[in-house]
């Protein structure tokens, strides 16, 4: 069998994007600058993201038998992303995301999930040959937990290498981590899995510490601007980020993600990888929306280009 470069566990959510100066406070109304809906989903913006670059991008996901459902499947065959495996509920709805972007560009999210959460561990052993031909596998936490446990497990065994964006943040057993080659939380949800509060870099370093003696091989902390940090058993290795004016970060850490994976099944070093992440990171959150503000990969290599003449 041809082996696939990137498979894509994860979400499919249609964004409900409100752009207000700032957040409401509890019980105030506000009047907004704009609205939108978005294609997005942690899920659908990893494989967009990887996609935009290159990828081979198989997509394992669900959604509802509804116009949000078909809306998404046209959008991700149009990104080049196999959709053989995304299924369509027949009692869910499509997953949606609320999503207030205030005038700073940060964003505060409220995720119903529905069909996203109908896949379990069975889909994923019916999946296992698909799995089992990946060159590496990206998962988050917008879907069923039990279901992303297995998946991992099935990667394990194959021997396929695991990025686990663990989002949003929960509490993780320590069998689930110990099958996670790339652990990519952003400072608060590697507090979360550590069970400290995280600050700074030098917190960030502290928790992902104790998340390798959890059983992770690799330690990726997000740090917005500041870059990332990644932390193995190499040592830890500050990875600086890109100066720019943020319009709306809904989906850096996807971009992230997606190309950490892409660089990663490229043959890259974790600190090359990681940098170029970076830099697609960089692009994403200078324009609007999610999918749609995800960079292609000429933009990408001319960014670095340009901030390697400054």
């Amino acid at each position: 069998m041809k082996r696939l470069s990137i498979v894509i566990i994860g979400s499919l959510n249609m964004d409900m994007v409100v752009r207000t100066s700032r957040a409401p406070n509890a019980g105030e109304t506000l009047f907004g600058q704009g609205f939108a809906l978005s294609p997005g989903g942690k899920g659908a913006n990893q494989a967009a993201a990887a996609a935009r670059l290159g990828a081979d991008v198989q997509m394992i996901g669900r959604v509802g038998r509804d116009t949000f459902g078909s809306e998404l499947l046209e959008v991700m065959r149009k990104e080049h992303i196999n959709t053989e495996h995304i299924g369509q509920s027949e009692t869910q709805t499509t997953g949606v995301a609320s999503i207030v972007v205030d005038g700073e560009g940060e964003n505060r999210i409220i995720v119903v999930p529905g069909a996203n959460i109908e896949m379990g561990p069975a889909d994923i052993a019916a999946l296992e040959p698909v799995i089992s031909q990946a060159e590496i596998v990206v998962m988050q936490l917008e879907t069923d937990l039990a279901m992303c446990v297995h998946a991992a497990a099935v990667a394990h065994r194959h021997g396929i290498p695991v990025i686990l964006n663990p989002a949003p943040a929960r509490e993780l057993d320590d069998e689930f981590l110990q099958h996670v080659t790339y652990l990519t939380p952003n400072e608060t949800e590697a507090g979360i899995l550590a069970g400290i509060a995280v600050n700074s870099v030098a917190e960030a370093e502290q928790a992902a510490h104790i998340l390798l003696q959890k059983g992770v091989q690799n330690v990726i902390v997000t740090l917005g601007s500041k870059g990332a940090l990644i932390v193995n058993k190499e040592g830890s290795l500050h990875i600086p980020g890109f100066p720019v004016q943020a319009v709306d970060t809904v989906a850096a850490g996807d971009s992230f993600n997606g190309a950490l994976a892409w660089q990663l099944t490229q043959g890259k070093t974790l600190a090359e990888a990681a940098r170029f992440a970076n830099a697609v990171g960089a692009l994403a959150v200078g324009k609007q929306g999610a999918i749609p503000s995800l960079p292609y990969l000429p933009e990408v290599e001319q960014f670095l280009q340009d901030a390697a003449g400054r």
